[in-house]
Protein backbone atom coordinates (compact mmCIF):
# COMPACT_ATOMS: atom_id res chain seq x y z
CA UNK A 1 0.00 0.00 0.00
CA UNK A 2 1.40 3.65 -0.81
CA UNK A 3 3.06 5.30 2.67
CA UNK A 4 0.85 8.53 2.19
CA UNK A 5 -1.77 5.99 2.62
CA UNK A 6 -1.16 3.79 5.42
CA UNK A 7 -2.10 4.13 9.43
CA UNK A 8 -2.86 7.71 9.11
CA UNK A 9 -6.16 9.87 9.77
CA UNK A 10 -6.13 13.32 8.41
CA UNK A 11 -8.57 15.24 10.18
CA UNK A 12 -10.39 18.74 9.02
CA UNK A 13 -11.54 20.60 12.15
CA UNK A 14 -14.77 22.32 11.83
CA UNK A 15 -13.02 25.72 10.86
CA UNK A 16 -11.21 24.45 7.74
CA UNK A 17 -14.40 22.93 6.92
CA UNK A 18 -16.40 26.12 6.86
CA UNK A 19 -13.49 28.36 5.21
CA UNK A 20 -13.61 25.70 2.31
CA UNK A 21 -17.60 25.83 2.00
CA UNK A 22 -17.31 29.60 2.14
CA UNK A 23 -14.57 30.02 -0.58
CA UNK A 24 -15.73 27.00 -2.73
CA UNK A 25 -19.21 25.73 -2.08
CA UNK A 26 -19.44 21.63 -1.17
CA UNK A 27 -17.25 21.06 -4.30
CA UNK A 28 -14.52 23.16 -3.45
CA UNK A 29 -14.36 22.11 -0.02
CA UNK A 30 -13.98 19.01 -0.90
CA UNK A 31 -11.33 19.00 -3.68
CA UNK A 32 -9.49 20.99 -1.15
CA UNK A 33 -9.84 18.28 1.12
CA UNK A 34 -8.61 15.63 -1.28
CA UNK A 35 -5.91 17.85 -2.32
CA UNK A 36 -4.55 17.47 1.21
CA UNK A 37 -5.19 14.27 2.53
CA UNK A 38 -3.87 12.74 -0.90
CA UNK A 39 -5.84 9.60 -0.38
CA UNK A 40 -5.35 9.31 3.51
CA UNK A 41 -8.66 8.04 5.49
CA UNK A 42 -9.90 11.56 6.42
CA UNK A 43 -12.22 13.00 9.23
CA UNK A 44 -14.80 15.71 8.72
CA UNK A 45 -15.31 17.95 11.68
CA UNK A 46 -19.47 19.31 11.22
CA UNK A 47 -19.91 19.04 15.19
CA UNK A 48 -21.37 16.53 16.31
CA UNK A 49 -21.52 15.37 12.94
CA UNK A 50 -18.37 13.70 11.92
CA UNK A 51 -17.92 11.16 8.56
CA UNK A 52 -14.72 9.71 7.53
CA UNK A 53 -14.24 10.60 3.71
CA UNK A 54 -12.94 7.34 1.94
CA UNK A 55 -10.71 7.92 -1.23
CA UNK A 56 -8.16 5.60 -1.63
CA UNK A 57 -8.91 2.62 -3.85
CA UNK A 58 -7.31 0.18 -1.09
CA UNK A 59 -9.42 1.50 1.21
CA UNK A 60 -12.50 1.24 -1.00
CA UNK A 61 -11.44 -2.16 -1.69
CA UNK A 62 -12.35 -2.93 2.00
CA UNK A 63 -15.49 -0.73 2.05
CA UNK A 64 -17.03 -1.96 -0.99
CA UNK A 65 -15.58 -5.81 -1.33
CA UNK A 66 -14.04 -7.39 1.50
CA UNK A 67 -16.02 -5.72 3.95
CA UNK A 68 -19.04 -4.68 2.22
CA UNK A 69 -21.51 -5.80 4.68
CA UNK A 70 -20.37 -3.80 6.88
CA UNK A 71 -21.35 -0.59 5.38
CA UNK A 72 -24.54 -0.45 4.32
CA UNK A 73 -27.42 2.59 3.01
CA UNK A 74 -28.61 3.95 5.91
CA UNK A 75 -27.52 7.27 5.96
CA UNK A 76 -29.83 10.68 5.85
CA UNK A 77 -28.83 10.75 1.92
CA UNK A 78 -30.64 7.23 1.43
CA UNK A 79 -33.68 7.80 3.92
CA UNK A 80 -34.65 11.17 1.88
CA UNK A 81 -34.87 9.81 -0.98
CA UNK A 82 -36.16 6.81 0.28
CA UNK A 83 -39.89 9.15 0.02
CA UNK A 84 -39.79 8.56 -3.30
CA UNK A 85 -37.31 5.50 -4.26
CA UNK A 86 -38.81 3.30 -1.50
CA UNK A 87 -36.65 0.31 -0.07
CA UNK A 88 -36.53 -1.63 -3.23
CA UNK A 89 -33.33 -1.02 -5.71
CA UNK A 90 -31.89 1.97 -3.72
CA UNK A 91 -32.07 -0.06 0.12
CA UNK A 92 -30.97 -3.17 1.28
CA UNK A 93 -31.39 -6.61 2.67
CA UNK A 94 -33.85 -8.51 0.95
CA UNK A 95 -36.34 -6.69 -1.08
CA UNK A 96 -33.23 -4.97 -2.40
CA UNK A 97 -31.73 -8.18 -3.87
CA UNK A 98 -34.85 -8.96 -5.14
CA UNK A 99 -35.22 -5.65 -6.93
CA UNK A 100 -32.08 -5.71 -8.25
CA UNK A 101 -31.99 -9.53 -9.75
CA UNK A 102 -35.29 -8.31 -11.40
CA UNK A 103 -33.51 -5.08 -13.14
CA UNK A 104 -30.20 -7.27 -14.08
CA UNK A 105 -32.68 -9.90 -15.66
CA UNK A 106 -34.75 -7.01 -17.48
CA UNK A 107 -32.04 -5.44 -18.69
CA UNK A 108 -30.05 -8.43 -20.34
CA UNK A 109 -33.02 -10.84 -20.96
CA UNK A 110 -34.46 -8.27 -23.29
CA UNK A 111 -30.91 -6.90 -24.46
CA UNK A 112 -31.42 -6.99 -28.31
CA UNK A 113 -35.08 -5.99 -28.35
CA UNK A 114 -34.35 -3.18 -26.20
CA UNK A 115 -30.86 -2.32 -28.42
CA UNK A 116 -32.80 -2.09 -31.02
CA UNK A 117 -35.59 0.44 -29.55
CA UNK A 118 -32.77 2.54 -28.12
CA UNK A 119 -31.17 2.91 -31.56
CA UNK A 120 -34.04 4.05 -33.50
CA UNK A 121 -35.56 6.26 -30.57
CA UNK A 122 -31.92 8.01 -30.86
CA UNK A 123 -31.77 8.53 -34.59
CA UNK A 124 -35.13 10.12 -34.19
CA UNK A 125 -34.96 12.46 -31.40
CA UNK A 126 -31.80 13.78 -32.98
CA UNK A 127 -33.61 14.01 -35.95
CA UNK A 128 -36.31 15.64 -34.69
CA UNK A 129 -33.86 18.64 -33.02
CA UNK A 130 -32.36 19.47 -36.53
CA UNK A 131 -36.18 19.64 -37.87
CA UNK A 132 -37.09 22.01 -35.02
CA UNK A 133 -33.75 24.41 -34.43
CA UNK A 134 -32.61 26.92 -36.90
CA UNK A 135 -29.10 26.56 -38.09
CA UNK A 136 -26.74 28.29 -35.90
CA UNK A 137 -29.11 28.50 -33.03
CA UNK A 138 -27.73 28.40 -29.27
CA UNK A 139 -30.23 25.46 -27.36
CA UNK A 140 -30.35 24.41 -23.74
CA UNK A 141 -27.48 21.32 -23.72
CA UNK A 142 -29.45 19.84 -20.53
CA UNK A 143 -32.98 20.65 -21.96
CA UNK A 144 -31.76 18.71 -25.16
CA UNK A 145 -30.42 15.73 -23.94
CA UNK A 146 -32.84 15.30 -21.52
CA UNK A 147 -35.52 15.52 -24.62
CA UNK A 148 -33.15 13.02 -26.60
CA UNK A 149 -32.75 10.28 -23.29
CA UNK A 150 -36.57 10.40 -22.67
CA UNK A 151 -37.06 9.17 -26.04
CA UNK A 152 -35.28 6.32 -25.63
CA UNK A 153 -36.46 5.87 -21.54
CA UNK A 154 -40.52 5.79 -22.93
CA UNK A 155 -40.01 2.60 -25.20
CA UNK A 156 -37.54 0.83 -23.03
CA UNK A 157 -39.00 1.83 -19.48
CA UNK A 158 -42.67 1.34 -20.46
CA UNK A 159 -42.72 0.20 -23.98
CA UNK A 160 -44.41 3.59 -25.38
CA UNK A 161 -47.04 3.32 -23.36
CA UNK A 162 -47.92 6.90 -22.29
CA UNK A 163 -47.27 9.57 -24.69
CA UNK A 164 -44.15 11.22 -24.90
CA UNK A 165 -44.96 14.17 -23.33
CA UNK A 166 -45.99 12.86 -20.41
CA UNK A 167 -42.84 11.26 -20.24
CA UNK A 168 -41.06 14.34 -19.96
CA UNK A 169 -43.65 15.49 -17.70
CA UNK A 170 -42.80 12.34 -15.14
CA UNK A 171 -39.34 13.13 -15.66
CA UNK A 172 -39.20 17.05 -14.88
CA UNK A 173 -41.29 16.30 -11.38
CA UNK A 174 -38.73 12.98 -10.70
CA UNK A 175 -35.88 15.92 -11.09
CA UNK A 176 -37.87 18.99 -8.76
CA UNK A 177 -38.33 16.11 -6.48
CA UNK A 178 -34.37 15.22 -5.89
CA UNK A 179 -33.28 18.45 -6.24
CA UNK A 180 -35.79 19.46 -3.42
CA UNK A 181 -34.47 16.73 -1.04
CA UNK A 182 -31.07 18.39 -0.54
CA UNK A 183 -31.82 20.25 2.99
CA UNK A 184 -33.55 17.36 4.53
CA UNK A 185 -30.19 15.27 3.17
CA UNK A 186 -28.27 17.80 5.28
CA UNK A 187 -30.05 17.95 8.47
CA UNK A 188 -31.13 14.25 8.69
CA UNK A 189 -31.99 15.28 12.53
CA UNK A 190 -34.51 17.25 12.13
CA UNK A 191 -37.94 15.62 12.18
CA UNK A 192 -40.49 15.17 9.25
CA UNK A 193 -43.27 17.40 10.97
CA UNK A 194 -40.94 20.07 10.88
CA UNK A 195 -41.13 22.19 7.62
CA UNK A 196 -37.68 22.97 5.59
CA UNK A 197 -37.13 24.28 2.73
CA UNK A 198 -38.27 21.97 -0.77
CA UNK A 199 -40.92 20.34 1.34
CA UNK A 200 -43.67 21.90 -0.43
CA UNK A 201 -41.62 21.30 -3.85
CA UNK A 202 -41.08 18.17 -2.90
CA UNK A 203 -44.84 17.01 -1.57
CA UNK A 204 -46.09 18.26 -4.51
CA UNK A 205 -43.52 17.12 -7.21
CA UNK A 206 -44.17 13.41 -5.46
CA UNK A 207 -47.91 13.53 -6.21
CA UNK A 208 -47.43 14.43 -9.87
CA UNK A 209 -44.65 11.46 -9.94
CA UNK A 210 -48.01 9.20 -8.39
CA UNK A 211 -50.41 10.79 -10.17
CA UNK A 212 -48.52 9.49 -13.56
CA UNK A 213 -47.05 6.78 -12.65
CA UNK A 214 -49.54 4.84 -10.29
CA UNK A 215 -52.61 4.38 -13.14
CA UNK A 216 -50.04 3.55 -15.54
CA UNK A 217 -48.75 0.71 -14.04
CA UNK A 218 -52.49 -0.83 -13.29
CA UNK A 219 -53.50 -0.36 -16.68
CA UNK A 220 -50.66 -2.35 -17.77
CA UNK A 221 -51.36 -4.95 -15.27
CA UNK A 222 -54.69 -5.28 -16.42
CA UNK A 223 -53.48 -5.33 -19.62
CA UNK A 224 -50.86 -8.19 -19.10
CA UNK A 225 -49.31 -7.59 -22.91
CA UNK A 226 -46.01 -8.23 -21.55
CA UNK A 227 -43.21 -7.69 -23.29
CA UNK A 228 -39.52 -6.82 -23.29
CA UNK A 229 -39.63 -3.12 -21.47
CA UNK A 230 -39.02 -3.03 -17.79
CA UNK A 231 -42.39 -2.25 -16.74
CA UNK A 232 -43.28 -5.30 -18.18
CA UNK A 233 -40.57 -7.41 -16.79
CA UNK A 234 -41.13 -5.93 -13.13
CA UNK A 235 -45.25 -6.59 -13.58
CA UNK A 236 -44.20 -10.24 -13.95
CA UNK A 237 -41.63 -10.21 -11.10
CA UNK A 238 -41.93 -11.28 -7.84
CA UNK A 239 -39.89 -9.94 -4.14
CA UNK A 240 -38.00 -11.36 -1.63
CA UNK A 241 -40.87 -13.66 -0.57
CA UNK A 242 -42.61 -15.02 -3.91
CA UNK A 243 -45.35 -12.65 -4.19
CA UNK A 244 -45.98 -10.79 -7.06
CA UNK A 245 -44.37 -6.91 -6.42
CA UNK A 246 -47.02 -4.24 -5.68
CA UNK A 247 -47.73 -1.20 -7.78
CA UNK A 248 -46.22 1.09 -5.08
CA UNK A 249 -42.76 -1.43 -5.55
CA UNK A 250 -43.13 -1.40 -9.11
CA UNK A 251 -43.32 2.69 -8.99
CA UNK A 252 -40.69 3.20 -6.66
CA UNK A 253 -38.38 1.27 -8.62
CA UNK A 254 -38.97 2.58 -11.62
CA UNK A 255 -38.58 6.28 -9.96
CA UNK A 256 -35.11 4.85 -8.80
CA UNK A 257 -33.83 3.46 -12.16
CA UNK A 258 -35.68 6.68 -13.80
CA UNK A 259 -33.12 9.14 -12.49
CA UNK A 260 -30.17 7.13 -13.39
CA UNK A 261 -31.59 6.42 -16.65
CA UNK A 262 -32.50 10.23 -17.58
CA UNK A 263 -31.29 12.46 -15.50
CA UNK A 264 -28.04 11.05 -15.27
CA UNK A 265 -27.82 10.29 -18.62
CA UNK A 266 -28.46 13.83 -19.36
CA UNK A 267 -26.26 15.46 -17.42
CA UNK A 268 -23.12 13.17 -18.23
CA UNK A 269 -24.04 13.76 -21.97
CA UNK A 270 -24.15 17.53 -21.10
CA UNK A 271 -20.68 17.10 -19.77
CA UNK A 272 -19.25 15.66 -22.87
CA UNK A 273 -20.30 18.80 -24.99
CA UNK A 274 -18.68 21.02 -22.26
CA UNK A 275 -15.55 18.88 -22.64
CA UNK A 276 -15.50 18.11 -26.71
CA UNK A 277 -15.39 21.96 -26.64
CA UNK A 278 -12.66 22.63 -24.85
CA UNK A 279 -10.70 19.90 -26.91
CA UNK A 280 -11.35 20.59 -30.55
CA UNK A 281 -8.88 17.73 -31.51
CA UNK A 282 -10.75 15.30 -29.39
CA UNK A 283 -13.77 16.64 -31.25
CA UNK A 284 -12.49 16.00 -34.41
CA UNK A 285 -11.74 12.40 -33.54
CA UNK A 286 -15.20 11.73 -32.62
CA UNK A 287 -16.69 13.13 -35.46
CA UNK A 288 -14.18 11.12 -37.86
CA UNK A 289 -15.06 7.95 -36.47
CA UNK A 290 -19.10 8.40 -36.26
CA UNK A 291 -18.47 9.16 -40.09
CA UNK A 292 -16.66 5.86 -40.52
CA UNK A 293 -18.69 3.41 -38.34
CA UNK A 294 -22.20 5.10 -39.02
CA UNK A 295 -21.18 5.88 -42.74
CA UNK A 296 -24.72 8.30 -43.15
CA UNK A 297 -26.45 4.79 -43.07
CA UNK A 298 -29.68 4.50 -40.40
CA UNK A 299 -28.10 4.22 -36.85
CA UNK A 300 -27.83 0.55 -35.67
CA UNK A 301 -27.43 -1.77 -32.30
CA UNK A 302 -24.28 -2.45 -33.18
CA UNK A 303 -22.55 0.56 -34.27
CA UNK A 304 -22.00 1.60 -30.61
CA UNK A 305 -19.59 -1.81 -30.24
CA UNK A 306 -17.27 0.06 -33.43
CA UNK A 307 -17.40 3.65 -31.20
CA UNK A 308 -14.22 2.48 -29.79
CA UNK A 309 -12.77 5.65 -29.24
CA UNK A 310 -16.46 7.71 -28.45
CA UNK A 311 -16.55 5.24 -25.69
CA UNK A 312 -13.11 6.10 -24.49
CA UNK A 313 -14.31 10.08 -24.71
CA UNK A 314 -17.46 8.96 -22.20
CA UNK A 315 -15.41 6.95 -19.52
CA UNK A 316 -13.22 10.24 -19.31
CA UNK A 317 -16.09 12.21 -18.82
CA UNK A 318 -17.67 10.25 -16.14
CA UNK A 319 -14.04 10.10 -14.92
CA UNK A 320 -13.95 13.72 -14.93
CA UNK A 321 -17.97 14.79 -13.72
CA UNK A 322 -18.62 11.71 -11.58
CA UNK A 323 -22.63 12.35 -11.03
CA UNK A 324 -22.52 10.16 -7.95
CA UNK A 325 -19.57 13.15 -6.15
CA UNK A 326 -20.07 11.89 -2.62
CA UNK A 327 -21.52 8.30 -1.35
CA UNK A 328 -22.39 7.51 1.84
CA UNK A 329 -22.62 4.35 4.15
CA UNK A 330 -23.53 3.84 7.70
CA UNK A 331 -21.07 1.34 9.50
CA UNK A 332 -22.73 -1.61 10.97
CA UNK A 333 -20.04 -2.42 13.70
CA UNK A 334 -17.00 -1.20 14.68
CA UNK A 335 -13.81 -1.83 12.00
CA UNK A 336 -10.76 -0.85 11.67
CA UNK A 337 -9.97 0.79 7.82
CA UNK A 338 -5.85 0.66 7.34
CA UNK A 339 -5.20 1.25 11.39
CA UNK A 340 -7.73 3.63 11.81
CA UNK A 341 -10.95 2.92 13.95
CA UNK A 342 -14.15 3.49 12.63
CA UNK A 343 -16.88 3.82 15.04
CA UNK A 344 -19.84 1.51 14.21
CA UNK A 345 -22.76 3.52 13.20
CA UNK A 346 -19.94 6.31 12.01
CA UNK A 347 -20.74 7.63 8.38
CA UNK A 348 -18.35 7.24 5.47
CA UNK A 349 -18.58 8.89 2.39
CA UNK A 350 -17.13 7.51 -0.44
CA UNK A 351 -16.28 9.77 -3.73
CA UNK A 352 -15.71 9.33 -6.81
CA UNK A 353 -14.86 12.59 -7.64
CA UNK A 354 -12.00 12.61 -5.60
CA UNK A 355 -10.80 9.37 -6.31
CA UNK A 356 -10.35 9.93 -10.10
CA UNK A 357 -8.43 12.71 -9.44
CA UNK A 358 -5.77 11.14 -7.07
CA UNK A 359 -2.34 12.13 -8.40
CA UNK A 360 -0.79 8.68 -7.54
CA UNK A 361 -3.01 7.01 -9.64
CA UNK A 362 -3.82 9.53 -12.47
CA UNK A 363 -1.27 11.59 -14.39
CA UNK A 364 -2.27 14.81 -14.76
CA UNK A 365 -5.79 13.88 -12.80
CA UNK A 366 -7.74 17.09 -13.76
CA UNK A 367 -6.39 16.89 -17.72
CA UNK A 368 -8.99 15.61 -20.26
CA UNK A 369 -7.13 12.76 -21.56
CA UNK A 370 -9.82 9.65 -23.36
CA UNK A 371 -6.06 7.90 -24.06
CA UNK A 372 -6.05 7.02 -20.14
CA UNK A 373 -9.17 4.45 -21.26
CA UNK A 374 -6.87 2.49 -24.03
CA UNK A 375 -7.16 -1.48 -23.48
CA UNK A 376 -3.47 -1.29 -22.10
CA UNK A 377 -3.58 1.23 -19.78
CA UNK A 378 -6.47 0.29 -18.11
CA UNK A 379 -4.80 -3.17 -17.26
CA UNK A 380 -1.87 -1.51 -15.34
CA UNK A 381 -4.93 0.29 -13.28
CA UNK A 382 -5.82 -0.07 -9.81
CA UNK A 383 -9.25 -1.48 -10.18
CA UNK A 384 -10.98 0.86 -7.83
CA UNK A 385 -9.27 3.90 -9.06
CA UNK A 386 -12.03 4.10 -11.20
CA UNK A 387 -16.02 3.50 -10.08
CA UNK A 388 -18.46 6.34 -11.40
CA UNK A 389 -21.16 3.46 -11.59
CA UNK A 390 -20.03 2.45 -7.92
CA UNK A 391 -18.62 -1.12 -7.30
CA UNK A 392 -19.40 -4.25 -5.19
CA UNK A 393 -23.18 -5.47 -5.06
CA UNK A 394 -24.66 -2.08 -5.46
CA UNK A 395 -23.25 -1.56 -8.17
CA UNK A 396 -25.32 0.66 -11.29
CA UNK A 397 -26.86 -2.22 -13.34
CA UNK A 398 -27.75 0.11 -16.09
CA UNK A 399 -23.84 0.39 -17.17
CA UNK A 400 -23.91 -0.88 -20.39
CA UNK A 401 -27.10 0.13 -21.27
CA UNK A 402 -25.97 4.17 -20.79
CA UNK A 403 -22.84 3.26 -22.64
CA UNK A 404 -24.61 1.95 -25.45
CA UNK A 405 -27.43 4.58 -25.55
CA UNK A 406 -24.92 7.67 -24.89
CA UNK A 407 -22.08 6.44 -27.61
CA UNK A 408 -25.46 6.17 -30.30
CA UNK A 409 -26.32 9.88 -29.09
CA UNK A 410 -22.56 11.36 -29.54
CA UNK A 411 -22.50 9.27 -33.21
CA UNK A 412 -25.94 10.72 -34.21
CA UNK A 413 -25.49 14.53 -33.04
CA UNK A 414 -21.45 14.52 -34.08
CA UNK A 415 -23.13 13.38 -37.57
CA UNK A 416 -25.70 16.36 -37.99
CA UNK A 417 -24.53 19.12 -36.03
CA UNK A 418 -21.16 20.88 -35.71
CA UNK A 419 -21.36 22.05 -32.14
CA UNK A 420 -20.04 24.86 -30.13
CA UNK A 421 -20.29 25.73 -26.58
CA UNK A 422 -20.14 29.64 -26.64
CA UNK A 423 -19.18 29.76 -22.73
CA UNK A 424 -17.24 27.84 -20.74
CA UNK A 425 -19.28 25.70 -17.55
CA UNK A 426 -18.18 24.85 -14.20
CA UNK A 427 -19.40 21.95 -12.19
CA UNK A 428 -21.50 22.40 -8.91
CA UNK A 429 -22.78 19.63 -6.38
CA UNK A 430 -26.43 18.89 -5.79
CA UNK A 431 -28.06 15.53 -5.69
CA UNK A 432 -25.82 14.79 -8.81
CA UNK A 433 -22.78 16.96 -10.76
CA UNK A 434 -25.02 19.98 -12.32
CA UNK A 435 -23.20 22.68 -14.51
CA UNK A 436 -23.57 25.69 -12.00
CA UNK A 437 -25.65 27.71 -15.19
CA UNK A 438 -26.88 26.96 -17.97
CA UNK A 439 -25.07 25.48 -20.55
CA UNK A 440 -25.48 26.52 -24.63
CA UNK A 441 -24.81 24.47 -27.28
CA UNK A 442 -24.74 26.33 -31.01
CA UNK A 443 -25.35 23.86 -33.54
CA UNK A 444 -25.09 23.91 -37.12
CA UNK A 445 -25.89 21.37 -39.73
CA UNK A 446 -23.26 20.08 -41.49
Amino acid sequence: MPAHAGHRLHTVPLGRVLDGLRAGGPLGMLERTGRQSGGALTRLDLGTFRPFLVTHPDHLRHVLRSHGANYRRGTAMWKAMGRLTGLGITGEGPRWRASRDLWSQCLSGGAHTLADATAASVAGAVADLERRVAAGATVDALAEMTHVVLRVVNPVFFGSRIPQQQCDRLAAAVAVAFDSLLWRMALPFVPLAVPMPGDRSFTRAARTVREILLPLISRARHEHHGGPDLMSRLLDGADADGCPLSDAHVAEDIVALFVAGSESSALTLTWVWVALAGHPEVAAEVRREADAVVGGGPLRPEHARGLVFTRRVLAEVCRLYAMAWAVPRTAVAADVVDGVTIPAGATVVLSPYLTHRLPAFWERPLRFDPGRFAEERVRGRHPLAYLPFGDGPHQCVGQSFFLQQAALVVAAMTSRFRIAVPAPAEPRAAVALRPRSRVGLVLTPH
